[in-house]
C-alpha cells in the first residue's frame, strides 16, 4: 500500500512519503489576505482547493491509496468530499510531518525555492493577517453585540434609578403631594418635563397628556392645595432639563430592549423562547457569548452571576447559592423559598440543552423544553406545597467543671508561687 503524508505549510501544501520524500506539492495562489483566509479554513477542517487539487494528483499518477493528515476534522470533512479509491484518515503528529519540521530549512529551499530567513518573514507577514482576520471574525459574532447591548441597559437602569430618586427629591421640595400619586417614574419625569410649575397641573393640562379624568382631577386638586415651597421658573429649569434627560434615557432603553429582541431571535431563539430575551441576553453576556455558554454544564449555567456568593460559600463552608441570575426567571422569583432550588435546577438544565441547539444545531426546539420545564415546575410545586421541617439543632453539652482534691489544689498554688517568683 502506497502511503503520502500531507503536510500543510503556510506557503503552500506538500506530499511527502514515508521516508521524508518530496513526492507533490501546491503552492497558495494569491495575496497575503487569501492565503491567510486558507489557513484559517484548514484550521477548522474545511477543505481547500489546493488540498483537494494534491488528493486527485496523488491518487490518480502518483497511484498512492492512503493519505494521512494531521486535522481530525479535515480528515473527515476530505473522506465525506473525495470519491473512492484512496483512504484519508488523520495522525497527529505523523512521522513525515516531524521530518519536515526537523529540517525545515532543506525543505524551504526545494520546495518554495526561498532561504530560511526569507521563509521565516513569509511566514510572519501571513500569520498576522490571519490572526488579525480570527479576531475580526470573532468580533463580528452578533451574540457579542447582544452582550453590548444587555451591558448598556443595566447601565442605563442604574442611571435612570439615581435621576428618579434624585428628581422626586428635589421637586418634592416644591410639589411633595405628586410622590405619592404618581409612581412611575417616565410618567413623573414627563409631568415634570412638560407642565413644570405646580400652578400648571391642571385638569385640562393633565388630561392633554394622557392621564384619566378620576387621576388628573386627585392631581389638581393636590396642586391647588399643596404646602411645597415657592419656585421660580429658573429654579425649576435645571429640575425639568434632569427630568427630560431621564425621558429620553428612558426611550433609549426602550430601543436597545427592542434591539436585543430582534437580535435574539437570529441568534439564540430557543435560549429567547425559554427565559425572554433579556435575561437570556444577561445569560450570553456573563457566560462570553454563545458558544462558551453552550459548553458548560447545568450547574455552571444555574450560579452565572453568583460567582462572589458561591466563591465565599467555598471559602468559608456556608451554604452554596441555589441560583444566579437566572433568579430573574418569574417561576423562580415568585416561588416560595424552599422551592427556588429545585426550579433553579430545572431551569439550567434546559438552558444548557438550548444553548447546545442554538450554538450545534439551529433547531428550535423551545417549545418542547419549555413544556418540560413547566411540568417539572408543577410538580415541584405540588410535592413541595410545604416547607421542610426544620432540623433540631444540637447543641453541645456543657462540661461539668472539673472537681479538684486537696491535693490537686496544693500542687496549682505551688506552681503560682513559683511563676510569681520568676
Amino acid at each position: 500500500m502506497s502511503v503520502a503524508y500531507l503536510v500543510l505549510d503556510v506557503l503552500g501544501v506538500v506530499a511527502l512519503n514515508e521516508n521524508g520524500d518530496v513526492i507533490a506539492k501546491v503552492l497558495y495562489e494569491g495575496s497575503t489576505d487569501e492565503i491567510a483566509d486558507k489557513m484559517n479554513k484548514l484550521e477548522t477542517g474545511e477543505p481547500i482547493n489546493e488540498v483537494i487539487r494534491i488528493i486527485n494528483e496523488l491518487r490518480g499518477g502518483k497511484g498512492i491509496t492512503k493519505i494521512i493528515v494531521e486535522n481530525r476534522e479535515l480528515a473527515r470533512n476530505l473522506a465525506n468530499m473525495v470519491a473512492g479509491g484512496v483512504e484519508i484518515r488523520s495522525e497527529l503528529p505523523n512521522k513525515a510531518g516531524m521530518i519536515y519540521r526537523g529540517n525545515i530549512g532543506k525543505y524551504v529551499k526545494e520546495v518554495f525555492g526561498l532561504t530560511e530567513d526569507e521563509y521565516l518573514a513569509r511566514v510572519y507577514e501571513i500569520t498576522t493577517v490571519q490572526t488579525r482576520h480570527k479576531l475580526r471574525q470573532v468580533a463580528e459574532k452578533r451574540d457579542l453585540f447582544i452582550a453590548q447591548a444587555i451591558s448598556s441597559v443595566d447601565d442605563l437602569d442604574k442611571i435612570l434609578n439615581l435621576i428618579s430618586s434624585r428628581v422626586r427629591e428635589w421637586y418634592g421640595l416644591h410639589f411633595p403631594e405628586l410622590e405619592d400619586l404618581v409612581k412611575d417614574h417616565k410618567e413623573y419625569m414627563t409631568l415634570v418635563t412638560e407642565l413644570g410649575h405646580r400652578s400648571n397641573f391642571t385638569l385640562d393640562n393633565l388630561t392633554k397628556l394622557g392621564l384619566s379624568q378620576d387621576r388628573a382631577k386627585r392631581i389638581a386638586e393636590a396642586a391647588s392645595k399643596s404646602v411645597g415651597a415657592e419656585m421660580a421658573d429658573w429654579d425649576l429649569e435645571p429640575i425639568r432639563t434632569y427630568a427630560r434627560i431621564y425621558v429620553q434615557l428612558s426611550d433609549l432603553r426602550n430601543k436597545l430592549s427592542e434591539y436585543i429582541d430582534e437580535a435574539m431571535v437570529e441568534v439564540a431563539p430557543n435560549i429567547r423562547e425559554l427565559v425572554g430575551p433579556l435575561l437570556g441576553a444577561r445569560l450570553l453576556m456573563l457566560a462570553g457569548g454563545l458558544m462558551r455558554l453552550a459548553l458548560l454544564p447545568a450547574s455552571t449555567i444555574q450560579v452565572l452571576g453568583a460567582e462572589k456568593a458561591l466563591f465565599r460559600a467555598l471559602r468559608t463552608g456556608g451554604k452554596p447559592p441555589k441560583h444566579g441570575v437566572i433568579f430573574q426567571f418569574p417561576e423562580i422569583f415568585r416561588a416560595p423559598r424552599w422551592q427556588r432550588g429545585k426550579i433553579a435546577r430545572a431551569l439550567a438544565a434546559k438552558l444548557a440543552i438550548a444553548a447546545k441547539a442554538d450554538a450545534f444545531t439551529g433547531n428550535f426546539i423551545a417549545p418542547r423544553l419549555k413544556e418540560d420545564l413547566m411540568k417539572r415546575i408543577q410538580e415541584v410545586k405540588t410535592l413541595y406545597a410545604k416547607p421542610p421541617a426544620r432540623k433540631p439543632e444540637v447543641k453541645a453539652a456543657r462540661k461539668a467543671p472539673e472537681k479538684k482534691g486537696p491535693v490537686k489544689r496544693a500542687e496549682e498554688k505551688r506552681s503560682h508561687e513559683k511563676r510569681g517568683r520568676r
